[in-house]
């Protein structure tokens, strides 16, 4: 089977840097967004925590570090020897 040269083409050092500058762009244009329609609509929270401007992300960084953390403790736990399925 013959790999697609279109695939390699995305392996290129100019691509890589296209698609970094694109990705940086678009990181961006979602903070301008996000930090507009703070300013211009009403949030109103369940709890007083959750006013706080920046405490989405904050919460959703640490949910997610602490889903690879836990993730690898059950590794540790649930890990089988090698050739368990054979």
């Amino acid at each position: 089977m013959k790999p697609d040269k279109q695939l390699k083409s995305l392996d290129s050092p100019k691509a890589q840097k296209k698609f970094r500058i694109y990705f940086y762009l678009s990181l961006c244009i979602l903070l301008c967004v996000d930090l507009i329609a703070y300013f211009f609509t009403e949030r109103h929270g369940h709890f007083s925590w959750e006013e706080i401007p920046v405490f989405n992300a904050v919460y959703g960084f640490t949910a997610c570090v602490g889903l690879i953390f836990i993730a690898k403790i059950l590794r540790w736990v649930v890990k089988r020897k090698e050739g368990y399925y054979d």
